[in-house]
């Protein structure tokens, strides 16, 4: 039995984290800042400053995780109001990231497992699926602020003995989605006309559960100590057979219809929606080899059954 704390355990990814650990005969501590929503069989820490000021002083004693997974974070927005964006999104996903990684390991944890994002190397591939060593070209302050969080942690890993495992995922989909994901779900069930008929370029994502999974591996097998992961639902739809997809598990007949590409992108930016756009029609693969062949890891869901799940929870909310 490993001993997990995990960071964000009340959040979207942290529930089913938890779940999937305690299944997996692990003991689990939820590290969160605002009480309740842990899950059944995850003990629960409540730390309610921001950025982990103050968590080493605050430390439970008795806990001495053997390993962290790092899942909370100052997330991707898409009209973020803050004064410096680049400056809040280091503050909780550097800053902080540090501290709980400086805490963890003066209390005795051997492995932190940082959960990182695609977004840490680029927005798009270059017509190959993206691998882990790819140049690094983060595009906004969010992807920013991860890649710098992923270098400093392999520095202090470095200093410090403490095994640094990265992962990172594409657009994370499941049960309580939300966001563009959401929306797309609601315009299919409302019978919106889509203009995503031609949608032909590939999106890598990754089901909750399927992540979750990674994520129970990641901080329990001896080989995962050093490595950066890519983690992917393993088969690539378009975005019109997503569409397509979640209309045949919604019910709904998804209301397609096409459009140029190009008129597409002009849309985008006379509407300031530029970013918006190019995760419809632009391509983002990424390659998930190093786990697969590492870890012998393989998802235990196809996107089909993620897709259902995720089609079924919606379905059950608008009974």
């Amino acid at each position: 039995m490993t001993q997990v704390l995990v960071t964000g355990a009340n959040g979207f990814v942290g529930q089913v984290l938890g779940r999937v650990l305690v299944d997996g005969g692990h003991s689990v501590t939820g590290l969160v800042r605002h009480a309740g929503g842990c899950g059944e069989g995850v003990k629960e820490w409540v730390h309610d400053r921001r950025d982990f000021v103050g968590l080493a002083e605050a430390w439970p004693q008795g806990l001495g995780p053997d390993c962290v997974i790092h899942l909370a974070a100052r997330v991707h927005v898409m009209h973020d109001d803050a004064a410096d964006p680049d400056a809040a999104f280091r503050a909780t996903n550097v800053d902080g990231t540090l501290r709980i990684a400086a805490a963890a390991r003066q209390n005795g944890a051997r492995r932190f497992v940082f959960v990182s994002s695609i977004k840490a190397i680029a927005d798009a591939d270059d017509g190959r699926p993206l691998c882990e060593d790819h140049p690094a070209h983060p595009e906004d302050p969010y992807g920013r602020s991860k890649l710098e969080a992923e270098r400093a942690l392999v520095q202090y890993g470095n200093e410090t003995g403490l095994e640094v495992v990265i992962v990172r995922p594409p657009l994370v989909y499941g049960p309580q989605v939300r966001a563009n994901f959401l929306r797309l779900m609601d315009a299919i069930w409302r019978g919106v006309p889509l203009p995503l008929g031609a949608a032909r370029a590939k999106r890598s994502l990754v089901y909750v559960g399927n992540l979750a999974d990674a994520l129970m591996r990641c901080a329990t097998d001896s080989r995962a100590a050093g490595q950066c992961f890519h983690v992917a639902d393993g088969s690539d739809p378009t975005v019109t057979e997503l569409a397509q997809t979640l209309g045949r598990h919604l019910q709904k007949r998804a209301r397609l219809f096409s459009l140029p590409s190009s008129w597409l992108r002009i849309a985008g930016r006379l509407t300031r929606r530029s970013a918006q756009v190019e995760r419809l029609i632009g391509s983002l693969q990424v390659d998930t080899t190093r786990i697969r062949r590492v870890l012998d890891w393989h998802p235990p869901y196809s996107v089909d059954d993620g897709l259902a799940a995720t089609a079924h929870w919606y379905r059950s909310k608008h009974a």
